[in-house]
């Protein structure tokens, strides 16, 4: 055989091999997914993150052909969901459903086993949700943000206020709330924002930073009352809550997000059906009224974009943290 035969041979036969990885590849991608898709949720059933988790199961549901199935995981401020996620196989049926605590974690936490940036694929972001005061109306007499920080200011350390766990965003806006506005109110941290909803609406804590998705069905019923929405405008699902610049703390801004990460490794014709499986489901009606009831965005940023956004977000935290003096409790 002549050494042209040979090329010529060579060339047909990596041809072929790329044929059959490109066939093999599409296989795997129009067969995803067989069986059914586990979602690690860091917090108990009851908080802002299941408020979003559980609807988006049911319409993933429909356009997956298969479960999603909702594994709640709390403590340690989500860390130990993160951690649990962080280490399920990477095969495109391991997701993890994590928020904004994620990104202040790495700042406040000594010590994790698990990096964000380097353990996780950034997937996409599934909800930008303001964050909201709210008061339990029978244990606090304030009928505006004014009056709580009034009461506050003569009464350092009496009123106390509930969240997710140290190292939250339900704690990160209630020390810079504290920080900005000059008061003193006890921190009490919960396993999640469910329980401490809970206790909230009891009467057994007197107030929340808590993320509108969360609070929005409770603010409706009259069980708690919102004082203020935290950032620079309104929120249209509550259009008579002031917002957080109407009332003199231009800089006080907290938005609670949600993100979807998978485990290192999985495959990228997975990630990609991932994702626009998800899509598919935040674009049925049900979600969007959903979102909607629950003051939240949908926004459309996914794989490099949502990665540079957590980037971006670690740092901010960084500063708050260490502005805020917060620490774990």
């Amino acid at each position: 055989m002549t050494q042209q035969s040979f090329q010529r041979r060579d060339v047909l036969r990596a041809a072929a091999a790329a044929g059959a990885v490109a066939l093999c590849g599409g296989a795997r991608a129009q067969g995803w997914p067989t069986k059914p898709v586990t979602m690690v949720v860091p917090f108990p059933a009851g908080g802002g993150t299941d408020a979003f988790a559980r609807p988006l199961s049911a319409q993933f549901a429909r356009a997956a052909g298969q479960t999603l199935v909702i594994d709640n995981r709390g403590g340690a401020g989500g860390t130990v969901g993160a951690s649990i996620a962080a280490k399920a196989p990477a095969d495109g049926y391991s997701l993890f459903m994590g928020a904004v605590h994620h990104a202040i974690a790495p700042s406040i936490y000594p010590k994790l086993d698990y990096d964000l940036e380097k353990d996780f694929v950034p997937l996409m972001l599934l909800a930008n949700v303001p964050q909201v005061v709210v008061v339990n109306p029978k244990r606090v007499q304030a009928a505006t943000i004014q009056e709580l920080i009034a009461t506050a200011k003569r009464n350092p350390g009496k009123l106390n206020y509930g969240s997710a766990g140290s190292g939250t965003s339900h704690h990160l806006a209630g020390e810079l709330f504290k920080l900005q506005t000059g008061t003193f109110i006890t921190h009490i941290p919960y396993r999640g924002a469910g329980p401490a909803l809970s206790d909230l609406i009891s009467g057994n804590v007197d107030l929340m930073f808590d993320g509108l998705g969360s609070s929005a069905q409770h603010i409706k019923g009259g069980r708690i009352k919102a004082l203020m929405v935290a950032g620079a405008k309104r929120n249209p699902a509550f259009p008579d809550v002031p917002c957080a610049a109407e009332v003199g703390l231009p800089d006080y801004t907290v938005t609670t997000w949600y993100g979807l990460w998978a485990p290192k490794g999985t495959p990228a014709d997975a990630q990609t059906h991932i994702i626009d499986t998800m899509k598919k489901a935040l674009g049925t009606d049900e979600l969007k009224a959903i979102w909607a009831q629950n003051g939240s965005e949908i926004p459309n940023v996914t794989t490099g974009a949502y990665g540079s956004f957590i980037n971006a977000e670690i740092k901010r935290w960084a500063t708050v943290v260490k502005a805020s003096g917060a620490k774990l409790e």
